[in-house]
């Protein structure tokens, strides 16, 4: 039985601007990530704040 993604947490990314999602890789320090990916990490300076 395949299970429901719905209702996970989202927070906007610095970078980007963008939404991004909950991951379970995530789970241990949720409250510090602030990029949506590896590449946005690495582009910090273009930052929308």
């Amino acid at each position: 039985m395949p299970h429901k993604k719905v209702n996970l947490p989202q927070k906007i990314c610095k970078t980007c601007g963008l939404p991004f999602s909950w991951r379970k890789k995530w789970e241990k320090n949720w409250e510090d990530v602030l990029y949506c990916s590896e590449r946005c990490r690495r582009n910090k300076v273009g930052s929308k704040e």
